[in-house]
């Protein structure tokens, strides 16, 4: 018996487990395709994200669909997911029992999807993935391989478009996504 990715998809954008649900428009599933090498994670949906139901559509999606484009990596290539399904009011930072009834849903999408490589953007994603506090500004760019993944953190595009002092910075962890996918061959 396989994976009905159409019942998770429905049991997910149903959930009701946390206060978001209360406040939300739609629920962010994710996208992308469902055998990429490469999983991006963020930490929720912004305010356009909601409203469409996609994961970074808003000017830090666009960011990251150019920082893609750079390193030769189409959007449709790659699976974008949040740590929390549904937007936060006021883009606030997703609360720890909002991050936590919503683990489950991007565990069983990292599951689904297998990928070699999952890139955190931003710090509360890292913090996440990696299980403990991360100081973006000291461990961007720096690779862990845990339980079969290699995992990269870097800022989160929305905080680029805030302070652009670190573009070059995610630019430069961008480009060693490529390399990594080269050295994996993948």
């Amino acid at each position: 018996m396989g994976f009905d990715v159409k019942q998770f998809y429905e049991e997910v954008v149903s959930c009701q487990k946390c206060g978001l649900a209360a406040t939300r428009n739609t629920v962010v599933f994710g996208e992308g395709s469902l055998h990429a090498d490469v999983m991006l994670i963020g930490e929720g949906p912004g305010q356009k994200e909601d409203e469409q139901g996609r994961p970074f559509v808003g000017p830090a999606g666009q960011l990251l669909d150019e920082m893609l484009k750079e390193i030769g990596i189409q959007r449709k290539e790659v699976f974008i997911a949040n740590v929390v399904k549904c937007r936060p009011p006021r883009n606030r930072d997703p609360k720890p029992e909002e991050q936590e009834a919503c683990i489950g849903y991007l565990r069983r999408q990292v599951a689904m999807i297998r990928p070699k490589i999952i890139v955190c953007l931003g710090r509360i994603a890292a913090g996440v993935i990696l299980k403990r506090t991360v100081y973006m500004t000291r461990e961007h760019g720096i690779w862990t391989e845990k339980n079969g993944f290699w995992i990269l953190p870097t800022f989160h595009p929305a905080s680029l478009l805030h302070n652009n002092d670190y573009c070059m910075d995610a630019r430069a962890d961008f480009r060693k996504i490529a390399e990594k996918i080269k050295e994996l061959g993948v």
